[in-house]
C-alpha cells in the first residue's frame, strides 16, 4: 500500500478508467479529473459527435467510473490553453502547407503540462493516464519506452516529454494489451467497458478535418494550380488542406500512370504531383528537436526513426546542424515523409526524442 496521491486523467473511455482502477487496487490515494477542452461549436445529433471530448455524456461516464471506484472527481477548465496550443497550432500548420499531428502539443502542453501542474498543486505526487507506454529509471534518469502491446503503443505521441514530467508520470497500462484492459474492465464491471476507441481530432464536429478547416479557416481553402515536377500546370486543386503527401485519390488529373501528392507549396498555393518514385526520400530535416534525456546522444548518431504513428521504424543517421535543426538520413529511401509530422527516434524500445519534419528533399526524375 503506497498511499501516495495520484491524479488520473479520466476521459470517459475504457483505458483511463482501467488505469484508475488498477491504481486504486495498488493502494494509491486516487482522484480523477477530466479536462474541459475547446470544441468546435455546433450541433451534436447522432453518431457524428459521439466521440467529441467533454460532451455531457463523456463527463457523465467519467463521473460514473469515479463513483464506482469511490474516488473524487474534478472537471478542470483548459479550454483557452487547448485552443491556443492545439487548435490554433493545427490551423497555422495547415496554413504553412504542413500536415500537423495535434496530439503531440496536446500531450506536451495540456495533459502533461497543465494537468500535471494541477495534480502537483492538489498535493498529488503523480499524474496517470491511460497511455500504452512505459517509464523506467536507469542510472538516475527516466526513460520512456514503448508499450508492451506494439499494436497499441503510444510512445510516439509522448516524445516531447522531459525528465521532470516523466518523474511524475504513471502509465499503468504499459505492460498490458488492449484485450487485457477490456477484460479487467469487465471483471470490475466498469460502465465504459464497451466504449469505442476515441478519435484523434476530438475538437472537430463529425471528425473530418477538411470540413473543419473550411468552416474555421475558409481563407486556407482557396483553389490553386496543380503542377507536375517540372512546374507545368496540369490541373486545379480545391484548397491545399484537402491534400496530404502520398495521397493518390481525388486529384482529378488524367495520366498514363498513377499520380501522387509530392508536396504542398503554401507560398504559391500550389499542389505538386508526380509518380510514385517521387515520393521516395533519402533524407529530411527536423526542427524543434527534443531529447528526453536532455541532450542529443551525439553530434552524429544512429537510431531507428518512426516518421508517423503506425509507420514501421527505419534505420537512420542523425546529424545536428548549427541552426538548431537536425538532418536525418535514411538507410534506404522511404515514402511518406510529410512536413508537419513528427519523426520520433528510438533505441530499441527506448524513446530518444524527435522533432517536426520541416523539409523533405524531392528527387529529380
Amino acid at each position: 500500500m503506497t498511499g501516495e496521491r495520484v491524479l488520473v486523467g479520466l476521459s470517459g473511455g475504457v483505458d483511463s478508467s482501467v488505469a484508475a482502477a488498477l491504481l486504486v487496487e495498488q493502494g494509491y490515494d486516487v482522484s480523477g479529473a477530466m479536462l474541459r477542452l475547446w470544441v468546435e461549436p455546433g450541433p451534436c445529433e447522432g453518431d457524428p459527435c459521439a466521440d467529441r471530448c467533454c460532451t455531457p455524456e463523456g463527463v457523465d461516464r467519467a463521473q460514473q467510473v469515479a463513483d464506482r471506484l469511490g474516488i473524487p472527481f474534478y472537471l478542470l477548465d483548459a479550454e483557452e490553453l487547448f485552443k491556443s496550443r492545439v487548435v490554433d497550432y493545427f490551423v497555422a500548420e495547415y496554413a504553412a502547407g504542413r500536415t500537423p499531428n495535434p496530439c503531440i502539443p496536446c500531450n506536451r502542453f495540456v495533459r502533461f503540462g497543465f494537468l500535471l501542474r494541477q495534480a502537483l498543486a492538489m498535493g498529488a505526487t503523480f499524474l496517470s493516464t491511460g497511455h500504452y507506454a512505459r517509464v523506467q529509471k536507469e542510472a538516475g534518469r527516466r526513460q520512456l519506452l514503448r508499450g508492451r502491446d506494439i499494436g497499441k503503443d503510444q510512445s510516439y505521441f509522448l516524445y516531447a516529454l522531459d525528465q521532470e514530467q516523466l518523474s511524475h508520470v504513471l502509465f499503468p497500462l504499459g505492460e498490458l494489451t488492449k484485450e487485457e484492459v477490456r477484460r479487467i474492465a469487465r471483471r470490475r464491471d466498469l460502465p465504459v467497458v464497451e466504449q469505442p476507441e476515441s478519435q484523434d481530432l476530438c475538437f472537430v464536429v463529425g471528425g473530418d478535418y477538411r470540413d473543419f478547416l473550411r468552416r474555421q479557416a475558409p481563407h486556407l481553402c482557396r483553389p490553386g494550380p496543380i503542377r507536375d515536377m517540372t512546374g507545368r500546370v496540369v490541373g486545379q486543386h480545391q484548397g491545399l488542406p484537402a491534400y496530404t503527401v502520398g495521397q493518390r485519390k481525388g486529384l482529378g488529373v488524367a495520366a498514363s500512370q498513377p499520380l501522387y501528392v509530392l508536396a504542398l507549396d503554401a507560398d504559391e498555393n500550389a499542389l505538386v504531383i508526380g509518380p510514385a518514385d517521387g515520393l521516395e526520400q533519402d533524407e529530411c530535416l527536423i526542427q524543434d528537436v527534443h531529447y528526453i534525456d536532455g541532450a542529443s546522444p551525439g553530434v552524429t548518431f544512429q537510431a531507428r526513426a518512426q516518421i508517423r504513428y503506425r509507420a514501421s521504424p527505419t534505420v537512420v543517421t542523425v546529424t545536428a546542424l548549427s541552426n538548431g535543426t537536425s538532418r536525418v538520413r535514411f538507410a534506404s529511401p522511404i515514402r511518406g515523409v510529410t512536413p508537419g509530422q513528427s519523426l520520433v527516434l528510438y533505441d530499441g524500445d527506448v524513446v530518444l526524442g524527435g522533432g517536426i519534419i520541416c523539409k523533405a528533399r524531392q528527387p529529380v526524375l
